[in-house]
């Protein structure tokens, strides 16, 4: 696994040149990975969401020394694709994050680009959720997370309880959640991710001595 991932890692993209990939696909009409109409819509409608959240997200003072305090270098290596509503939501707030901190390193890869990862971390039912894999310099697997919060994923099981599917009401009020949220849950969840795995870089630390 860690030379398929060293694999995918070469030939991932940072934020700026995933978001200079979008804004490509929007204006050849086109999309990421499989197409179909829908997912070039999709890929259209990401890229407005995005740039959209790149304005408005702000960190706190808090959470921005959370993440600095990252004392140990750490890979983010999300998959996705452009169409991947979750990842137009969650990319931003990864990106301000990482920018957060000198020891976290954030990188795209194309999910049908690299199957044998995505067959690897991609298990939901579709696996068209995004996938985000935090990795040491040694690229061996220290976390992954989503990246739809539990939160928005709570959201998706009540409205499928109730109504039997997912339609484009239901898209229309997930959206107006995401708006709302502006990545509090991405932040919290994810926080929670770094402060464990700090803990657990100490008493390592500690073991050795």
């Amino acid at each position: 696994m860690i030379e398929k991932l060293a694999q995918g890692l070469e030939g991932s993209m940072t934020y700026t040149e995933y978001m200079d990939l979008m804004k490509k696909l929007v204006l050849t009409e086109s999309t990421s990975g499989e197409i179909d109409q829908d997912r070039v819509e999709f890929t259209a409608l990401n890229y407005k969401r995005s740039l959209r959240l790149n304005k408005t997200i702000q960190l706190s003072e808090t959470e921005t020394s959370l993440f600095k305090g990252v004392g140990v270098k750490q890979i983010w290596l999300l998959i996705t694709e452009s169409w991947c509503g979750d990842a137009a939501q969650t990319l931003p707030v990864l990106n301000k994050l990482a920018e957060a901190s000198e020891n976290i390193e954030l990188r795209v890869v194309l999910r049908d680009e690299y199957p044998e990862l995505m067959d690897h971390f991609l298990t939901n039912g579709t696996r068209s959720i995004p996938k985000l894999i935090i990795m040491n310099p040694n690229l061996e697997v220290m976390a992954t997370w989503g990246p739809r919060t539990a939160a928005a994923t709570k959201l998706v099981t009540d409205y499928k309880e109730k109504f039997g599917k997912i339609d484009a009401q239901f898209k229309t009020l997930l959206q107006i959640w995401y708006n709302k949220d502006k990545g509090e849950n991405i932040i919290n969840e994810l926080g929670v991710v770094v402060q464990q795995l700090e803990k657990q870089e100490r008493i390592l630390a500690e073991d050795w001595v």
